[in-house]
């Protein structure tokens, strides 16, 4: 039987195996893919809150519209005898009567009917900019997810390259003490070593900045390795240029002119006039009989030209604005998006040339200067100058895989679905 303290140093181990077992899926499962970045920014996101507030707000401003405004009660004493033997009675004087009434303003209907279609349109308007709101947020996750894992694959590059670097100058000590090789052909492959090294800070750089932008959408969980490769994503031109009435920042034009036309309606409807009832119960004396009174006021619109036609005119200019608007919106769209098509072919077309043609070839020369500076037949400086144009190959098909799918992320989120 082993001693007491064994025992217990393998009853430890095993626990803490156990517990390493327990916990390495959770540690595992600590990353971040792409779809839970974006729905994470979708219900994280302040200017989302921001907007559904918008949209509540609107949406418990719509009874209002459409509710007669609040009746008025009125008190006061009609016809009170100032002086005489009665002065100042309440019950005396026959003329003398305390009054209490109440009165209700009824606006005409067609301003009724245009209050309550601008109320609509509002509640329109914001669930458009909700939608709106939302596909911005995914716009920006994706892109600063994306960022985050083009960034590391730069790091990633540029740290294999500085570890092949370092081969070399190891491997330039022994050629210098055979005589194969100048003592200069080691400071060479180690000015490359500092250049390579302050690219590989840039890159550093580049994905602290990008996972800053990436904690902005997420939170914490923007500092967790990231969980495969972006999802391929396809671009259809035609399908985007017959979408573009459809765009995002179009949208809400279509509830704004709605709003407009119902404050050209209200405007309208203000030249019909308003009315308005009252009803009136009158005390007095007791040896005189109570009075009721009925009252009905129609408003008298007789100064149109003046006061209600202008409005009109204001409300028609405010309404052709925004249809200006809209359509400079959607001229501005239309341009841009030809020009991203545009710029996202010629990037496809660069991606398959370099990766086809450049990377092949920089490989190759890169082993063809290997192979005559370790036959002696080349020097050092050949060999670093076909590995740098192999850097930045490498790295051009990096950047053109971040473009690329930048681009496709911005054409593909164009169309706001409420």
């Amino acid at each position: 039987m082993p001693p007491f303290p064994f025992r217990v140093r393998a009853a430890g181990a095993a626990t803490a195996l156990a517990l390493a077992a327990a916990c390495w899926p959770a540690a595992a499962a600590a990353a971040l893919s792409f779809d839970e970045a974006l729905s994470l920014a979708r219900d994280q996101a302040p200017s989302l809150a921001a907007q559904h507030s918008a949209l509540a707000s609107a949406q418990a401003e719509q009874p209002a519209a459409t509710t007669l405004p609040d009746p008025r009660l009125t008190l006061g004493v009609d016809n009170l005898p100032l002086t005489g033997a009665d002065r100042y009675s309440l019950t005396r004087d026959f003329m003398t009567m305390q009054r209490i009434g109440l009165m209700q303003e009824v606006p005409n209907r067609a301003k009724r009917d245009a209050r309550a279609a601008g109320a609509q349109a509002r509640i329109e308007r914001e669930r458009a900019m909700l939608a709106v709101a939302r596909l911005a947020v995914q716009r920006e996750a994706a892109l600063a997810w994306i960022g985050v894992h083009y960034a590391e694959r730069r790091v990633a590059q540029l740290a294999d390259l500085a570890r092949e670097n370092q081969i070399v100058i190891d491997t330039t000590d022994a050629r210098i003490a055979s005589g194969k090789a100048m003592p200069a052909e080691r400071t060479m492959a180690r000015q490359e070593a500092l250049a390579l090294a302050d690219r590989h800070d840039d890159a550093l750089r580049d994905v602290a900045r990008q996972r800053a932008a990436l904690r902005r959408w997420v939170g914490p969980r923007g500092d967790e390795p990231l969980d495969g490769a972006p999802p391929p994503t396809h671009v259809h031109p035609d399908g985007v240029r017959a979408g573009l009435h459809r765009h995002a920042e179009v949208a809400p034009y279509t509830a704004m002119q709605a709003m407009a036309q119902a404050q050209v309606g209200e405007a309208e409807a203000e030249q019909r006039g308003d009315w308005a009832w009252e009803v009136v119960y009158s005390r007095r004396g007791p040896q005189y009989p109570d009075m009721l009174s009925l009252q009905v006021s129609i408003d008298l619109p007789w100064q149109k030209d003046r006061r209600q036609q202008p409005m009109v005119s204001a409300r028609q200019k405010e309404l052709q604005r925004i249809e200006a608007e809209r359509e400079e919106t959607l001229r501005k769209h239309q341009e841009e998006v030809e020009a991203q098509l545009a710029e996202l072919q010629a990037l496809d077309t660069q991606r398959e040339r370099l990766e086809r043609s450049g990377q092949p070839l920089a490989d190759e020369r890169v082993a063809l200067a290997l192979a005559g500076y370790q036959s002696g037949r080349g020097d050092l400086g050949a060999v670093l100058m076909a590995r740098r144009e192999l850097v930045e190959t490498r790295l051009r098909l990096i950047d053109l895989d971040t473009q690329r799918a930048a681009l496709r992320v911005r054409l593909t989120t164009l169309i706001a679905e409420q």
